[in-house]
C-alpha cells in the first residue's frame, strides 16, 4: 500500500484529500495541530489514516511525529493560511511573518526532509498554491507572494528532479469555500458569508478530486500546474483609482 503525507489534514482541502486518497487505496498520515479532530478522523477512517499532530512550523515536533514512518510515496503540501485583508500599509507585520513561516518556510522544510525518500520511491509532490500566485488583488500582498513562491518552487523542483522519476504538481485554486476566510478574518462569519454567498464556489472535495487524480496517474505522466476557479469567478477586471 502506498503512503501519503497530507499536511493540514484536519479540515477543508486537506481533510478532503485524505478521504479521497484513502478511498482509492492509499494510507494517509494526516498532519495538523488539532489533535482531537485528527483522532476523530482516525476513528472514522480506520487504520488507513494515521494522525501526526504538530504545528507545521515546528521542525522538532514534526520530526518526532514522523518517527516510525518508513517513507512516503506522496507529499501533499496543503497546510497554509492567509491573515488579514487590508492593504500593505495597514497590515500587521506579525501576520505577514506567520504567512511566510507557514506557507513558505515550513513547506520547503518538510519538502527538503522528505525528498530523499520520495526520490528513492519515485514518488510525487503536490503543492497547493493559489490563483493569487498569478493574479494580484487588493489585500493579497504577502499571501499572494507566498503562493507565487509555491508555484515557482514547484517549477524549480520539477526542473531539478528531472530524471529521478519524482512527479511535481502545483495546484492553483480560486475561490474555495472552507474555513479559510474564517481564519483570514479572525472568525468573522459575516465576512465569510459575504464572500461566498451566492457565488457557488468550489469545495474542498472539488480540489481533492484533482489531487487524487494526479496521485493515481501512471508514473510517466506529470501534471505541471492546474489552475481552477468556479465559473462565477474570473480574473478579468483592472482597478482604476480616479481623482474625481
Amino acid at each position: 500500500m502506498k503512503t501519503a503525507l497530507v499536511t493540514g489534514a484536519s479540515a477543508g482541502i486537506g481533510e478532503a484529500c485524505a478521504r479521497g486518497l484513502i478511498a482509492t487505496g492509499w494510507r494517509v498520515a494526516g498532519t495538523g495541530r488539532n489533535a482531537a479532530r485528527l483522532d476523530e478522523l482516525a476513528r472514522e477512517l480506520g487504520e488507513s489514516f494515521v494522525p501526526a499532530v504538530f504545528d507545521i512550523r515546528d521542525e522538532a515536533a514534526r520530526d518526532e511525529a514522523l518517527t516510525g514512518f518508513e517513507g512516503f510515496d506522496l507529499l501533499v503540501n496543503n497546510a497554509g493560511l492567509a491573515l488579514g485583508t487590508g492593504p500593505a500599509q495597514a497590515s500587521d507585520l506579525d501576520h505577514w511573518k506567520t504567512m511566510i513561516d507557514t506557507n513558505v518556510t515550513a513547506l520547503v522544510s518538510i519538502t527538503h526532509k522528505l525528498l530523499p525518500g520520495l526520490i528513492e520511491r519515485r514518488g510525487a509532490i503536490i503543492n497547493l498554491s493559489s490563483v493569487a500566485a498569478t493574479y494580484p488583488y487588493t489585500g493579497g500582498n504577502v499571501y499572494g507572494g507566498t503562493k507565487a513562491f509555491v508555484r515557482q518552487f514547484s517549477l524549480g523542483l520539477r526542473s531539478d528532479l528531472a530524471g529521478t522519476g519524482v512527479r511535481v504538481t502545483s495546484i492553483e485554486p480560486g475561490m474555495v469555500e472552507t474555513g479559510f476566510t474564517m481564519v483570514r478574518n479572525g472568525g468573522d462569519r459575516a465576512a465569510h458569508n459575504a464572500l461566498y454567498g451566492g457565488a457557488d464556489p468550489l469545495t474542498g472535495d472539488d480540489i481533492a478530486e484533482s489531487v487524487v487524480w494526479i496521485a493515481n496517474l501512471p508514473p510517466h505522466y506529470n501534471i505541471n500546474t492546474i489552475e481552477m476557479m468556479p465559473v462565477s469567478q474570473s480574473f478579468a477586471g483592472f482597478q482604476v483609482a480616479r481623482t474625481s
